[in-house]
């Protein structure tokens, strides 16, 4: 048996995280994967490369281009679905490469294998050959994270009906594509499906898409969808799908309509990979769609073992997921962890057309707890840089406390704004007020100088 200080099971962005940092505090750390790569789900079939199937689309429609230069491509009806994502594995193959050499500088061992545990120190790890080695250690880390939900009665085929990983194995862009769930993953590819000129039916149970997000970000979210073509289902639900022949894909809702489409992309839910972990057997709790228990800390109900990332559910997010591996090691490992609390101050992303970010309350939860806010906004296209990039629907929103003037939340949608996101973020995290944009200098022309815009736009609403 061989005998370490941390076991981490699963590279995705939590393991990696929490690998080094455990290793930077002086511990013998090993990472176990199962799959022949490191990475994870992020890495190689959901964040990464769909990320870059956006950039291609938004490049090859010529989006970006045609408020300023009146310039529009028009996609031929040959182009294959694999040449507009090949330079994901370029994008892969890097990631991958400053992974294994943050590994070897940390001197983090990696393991291929599958792992499960013999006790609540000890996992059994079985290689491709079917051989099987035993691994001890005093600290436990699991980071298996999750799997698209694929419901008995969704006759996934890989041919017509897909999941957020199989969709982008399909050959050719389809004519038309119904996407079931108006979640992250759902908005995300009818943005990307509807750029690249396809025909987008969006199906969503609830009154809106992105339910979590402040309301007007969202409104604006699906003004402009349905700009460009996308028909929201809203306040439906499926009853069942069937597949009537190739390229014909008819999906029935309970209100009695029909959706007929060339293919399927169903993305309700995700899973946890926690099949055959044999958590049951060290008392790790489980809950929810296989999703493992955790307190403030991240530790499971078995004391030494801890979990982070997509396993312990929302908001599954490769950068929520990274300081999760990092917090789960520093309550391990620490005996007081300084870095208390950050996790309520974490960015959302959102990879649409246009792209959100958000962070902090919204209008709805600050109106729930009665508190006295007030809003500052501006329009991207009332910011010289908006005007010279053509975003014209693009909208920053800063909610601050009426009385104290601290920044409560910032909502942003619009070109650059997982970018952007940052300066209120870092604002919210001294605690600072919304004073601190009009007093600040920022470079002109920027989408940034928007924070000071808003800012003023706040202060004379007092």
């Amino acid at each position: 048996m061989k005998e370490y200080d941390v076991l981490i099971i699963g590279s995705g962005p939590a393991g990696q995280r929490g690998a080094v940092q455990a290793a930077q505090l002086g511990k013998r750390v090993a990472v176990f994967e199962k799959e022949p790569y490191i990475g994870g789900a992020g890495l190689q079939t959901g964040t990464i490369p769909s990320k870059t199937l956006r950039e291609t689309a938004l490049y090859l429609s010529g989006l970006r281009q045609r408020v300023v230069y009146g310039f529009q491509c028009v996609l031929g009806k040959n182009v294959q679905f694999q040449e507009l994502i090949h330079r994901k594995d370029t994008v892969i193959q890097g990631q991958m490469e400053v992974i294994i050499d943050q590994f070897t500088r940390n001197d983090v061992e990696i393991i291929y294998g599958d792992a499960c545990f013999e006790d609540a120190h000890t996992l059994v790890v079985k290689d491709a050959q079917g051989g099987a080695q035993r691994y001890r250690g005093d600290v436990i880390l699991i980071c298996v994270g999750s799997r698209p939900n694929r419901p008995a009665e969704v006759p996934f085929d890989m041919q017509s009906v897909y999941d957020s990983d199989t969709i982008l194995k399909i050959d050719t862009i389809p004519d038309s594509l119904t996407i079931v769930g108006g979640g992250v993953i759902g908005c995300e590819y009818a943005s990307i499906f509807s750029c690249l000129g396809t025909r987008v039916t969006l199906i969503e149970k609830r009154d809106s898409i992105l339910n979590f997000a402040d309301d007007e970000i969202v409104d604006s979210l699906s003004f402009w969808m349905r700009h460009s073509g996308v028909v929201l289902r809203l306040g439906e639900e499926m009853e069942k799908i069937e597949v009537e022949r190739p390229g014909r894909v008819v999906t029935y809702l309970k209100s009695g309509k029909r959706v007929v489409s060339e293919k399927l992309l169903f993305t309700l839910g995700r899973n946890a990979n926690t099949d055959g972990l044999n958590l049951e057997e060290v008392g790790v709790r489980l809950g929810k769609r296989g999703r493992i228990e955790v307190d403030s800390d991240y530790k499971t109900t078995a004391a030494n073992i801890f979990a982070a990332g997509d396993v312990i559910g929302g908001p599954s997010l490769a950068s929520t997921s990274l300081e999760q591996g990092r917090l789960a090691m520093c309550a391990a490992l620490m005996e007081q962890c300084p870095i208390a609390g950050i996790p309520n101050l974490l960015p959302y992303g959102i990879y649409t057309i246009p792209e959100i970010s958000m962070i902090g309350e919204t209008e709805e939860s600050l109106t729930e707890q009665g508190v006295p806010y007030e809003i500052g906004q501006t329009n991207f296209k009332e910011v010289a840089r908006g005007q010279i990039i053509g975003d014209s629907y693009g909208m920053l929103k800063l909610l601050f406390h009426r009385e104290t003037r601290k920044l409560l939340g910032v909502h942003i949608i619009g070109e650059r704004a997982t970018e952007i996101i940052h300066i209120g973020q870092a604002v919210m995290h001294f605690q600072g007020t919304i004073d601190y944009f009009v007093d600040t200098v920022f470079n002109y022309p920027t989408l940034s100088d928007a924070y000071k815009v808003a800012a003023f736009n706040g202060i004379n609403r007092l």
